[in-house]
This record gives C-alpha cells, structure tokens and sequence, in this order.
C-alpha cells in the first residue's frame, strides 16, 4: 500500500515509486569483506572525530559501490545535525547533478538537542538509507527516490546484513 504522499506525486512519479516499491532487496555480491568496515564505523564513532568517522564511512560506501559497479560517492560527516521546527536532520543524499558531478552524502554525528554522539546503529542505518537512495538512481536507474515500502525493506536488510543478523523469512527477492 502506497504512502499517502503518493496520490500528490505525478503520473510519472506514481510510476517510478511503484517501481521502488517492488525492489525489496539489495544483492551485495559480497557481504563479508562489508561487515568489518561497517563495524569500524562504531569504533570511529567512539573516538568522537568527524574525520575518522569520515574515513571509515567512505571506506565502506567505496568497497560497496566497487562491489555493485556504481559511481562513487564523497562521503563527508559533520558534527551537529542541524534542526528546525520540521525536526532534525540526520543525513542527506545528493545526486551527481546537484553536488556538481559526483553524488555526495553528508551526515551529522551528533544530535541537534543534546549534542550527543548519536548511537553506532542509527548511525549506520542513516548511511544506509542514504546509499539506499544512490542505489536507487544509479543502480536501478529510477528517475527519482522515494521512500516507498520497498525502499524501507532494502534498507532494513542491507543493515541486517552488514550487521551479521539472521534475515528474517518475510524479505523478498528483487
């Protein structure tokens, strides 16, 4: 079932997230040189230095993008998200035409309210959603991103995977 967002979308638009929706899996062709850089980024995060969770973010989203054939992102953390009446923002992904000429992902390490290192899976699950949206234009080749059902679940299993969890018997191939 479609998010209520999607009867304000255009014909077009209602068509590219139909076709997010059905994707509900991402096949990594090697989960086991990925989980290690993942769990480097906990480690980077405890040192509380956006330059090493930096390095640690881009060694993980380069060795992904490497895997799956996909143009590379420049990765930058910086250290307190910024926030406004909508809420605070905890990453953001901008396309190759927009960052001017490689796609670009920006997160923030520590909370607007608190300024709190926020914690290892949020964190990771944030990078996620935003190579999730990369994926989504240059591996899928959808004309937009949306946040669709099927986008959800490609993330949830990409973060199970690199976690090392057990998939859970309702994901679906696509």
């Amino acid at each position: 079932m479609p998010f209520a967002y999607f009867d304000k979308l255009t014909s077009a638009q209602q068509r590219t997230y139909r076709k997010s929706d059905m994707i509900r899996h991402i096949e990594l062709p090697d989960i086991a040189p990925l989980m290690p850089l993942a769990a480097a980024i906990g480690r980077a995060l405890e040192s509380e230095s956006p330059r090493e969770v930096g390095r640690a973010c881009q060694a993980l989203v380069d060795v992904t993008n490497a895997q799956m054939k996909t143009p590379p992102v420049v990765l930058r953390v910086l250290a307190r998200r910024p926030a406004d009446s909508g809420g605070e923002l905890q990453g953001l992904y901008e396309p190759d035409e927009i960052a001017g000429g490689t796609a670009r992902i920006t997160l923030w390490m520590r909370t607007a309210q608190r300024e709190q290192v926020v914690k290892f899976r949020t964190f990771l699950r944030t990078l996620v959603h935003e190579l999730c949206h990369h994926f989504d234009y240059e591996l899928y080749r959808l004309d937009d991103t949306f946040h669709t059902e099927g986008f959800y679940t490609r993330e949830s299993a990409m973060m199970r995977e690199l976690l090392g969890e057990v998939r859970r018997p309702t994901d679906r191939g696509g």
